[in-house]
């Protein structure tokens, strides 16, 4: 037997801890019923009609068929006949709203009230998952594309997530950077890779420890240069938590670029690389000598010359055999990184 009390004791208690106006809850639960009806007592196709009134704690079911002659689809249809005296008030085609209710409310319908339960219960759990990430999506909205500092909530396994201003937002275990201590109380700046809000489709917000993006974003906190125009971080490439290499650049002759991103006593690049766990940062100046931005992309090796195949776009960089290892690096990131920066596949050539 439906017990209507624990139904709206259940929405109250929903609609405030979610922010789920009651109105649509109740929209929920009539249309789990109405299923639950279609599957046990009529048709597929059959129009129900549900009333959940919880002031009186009553509920009302009703089917909606024409009156015929002779019924061809009794999903829809109901003859003068089936509906017995009654008929003479009506005529051939009038719309007659038959009451089941007491067909669905006797003590023997449990299994039908459990279903329909069963599937309110799910529509409810999906409604207020829909409603956090939209909730989530007006917060971020606008974002993009921006470092927040949030506070590591909660760690289980692979899952992060952080909290902020009071709402919980997952890290996807993809945006993650490995040497990160993910801990709870920990903060960290985030980078907001994606807002987007599709038709058809769930408001979608994702983090980010991971990508390039988040270096200049962060840059922009510790130097208003940045954020002003005055400097420009004109292309970032990185191997997140190992290296990261920019090209820099500015209009205005007396502001050196480089250094104004590195600070005095290089306070503010260490402000940068002690967010992103310890990660180096090399920055370059971005020159119309591109054998000049080459050989600093290349740091901390010390570089020759440099000869440029523009028909293969190749890069010949002269080192010394002493600087090799120092100009690949560990792993080959230096120079890959390096070639990312410029543009050019970088070939070594080592000399005496």
């Amino acid at each position: 037997m439906l017990d209507i009390k624990k139904i709206e004791a259940a929405i109250n208690m929903i609609s405030a801890e979610k922010k789920i106006p009651k109105e649509k809850l109740i929209e929920i639960i009539e249309a789990a019923i109405r299923t639950a009806y279609k599957k046990d007592y009529g048709y597929k196709d059959e129009k129900v009609n549900v009333h959940l009134n919880l002031e009186s704690w009553e509920i009302e079911i009703t089917v909606e068929k024409t009156l015929v002659r002779e019924v061809q689809n009794p999903a829809l249809e109901i003859s003068f006949e089936e509906l017995g005296d009654d008929a003479e008030w009506f005529q051939e085609g009038d719309t007659i709203e038959l009451d089941m209710t007491d067909d669905v409310m006797g003590d023997n319908a449990e299994a039908f009230w459990r279903i329909a339960s069963q599937a309110a219960r799910q529509v409810i759990i999906q409604k207020i998952g829909d409603t956090e990430k939209e909730k989530i999506y007006d917060i971020f909205v606008g974002k993009e594309g921006t470092v927040v500092s949030m506070k590591v909530d909660l760690v289980e396994g692979w899952k992060v997530i952080f909290d902020y201003n009071g709402n919980q937002i997952i890290l996807p275990k993809n945006e993650q950077v490995s040497r990160d201590t993910y801990s709870p109380w920990a903060r960290f700046y985030v980078y907001i890779a994606e807002v987007s809000n599709t038709d058809g489709a769930n408001p979608k917000v994702i983090l980010s420890r991971k990508r390039a993006e988040i270096v200049p974003a962060i840059f922009s906190q510790y130097v208003p240069e940045v954020i002003d125009g005055i400097v420009v971080i004109d292309r970032v490439v990185r191997h997140p938590w190992v290296k990261t290499k920019m090209l820099v650049s500015t209009a205005y002759d007396e502001i050196d670029p480089v250094g104004t991103l590195i600070g005095q006593k290089w306070m503010r690049v260490k402000s940068v690389m002690e967010e992103l766990s310890g990660e180096k940062i090399d920055i370059i100046s971005n020159t119309n000598d591109i054998k000049e931005i080459i050989a600093k992309a290349l740091t901390p090796a010390e570089v020759e010359r440099v000869e440029i195949d523009e028909e293969n776009g190749v890069a010949n960089v002269f080192i010394k055999q002493e600087e090799r290892a120092k100009a690949v690096g560990k792993g080959w990131v230096n120079v890959n990184l390096a070639a990312d920066l410029v543009g050019y596949k970088i070939s070594l050539q080592e000399i005496d």
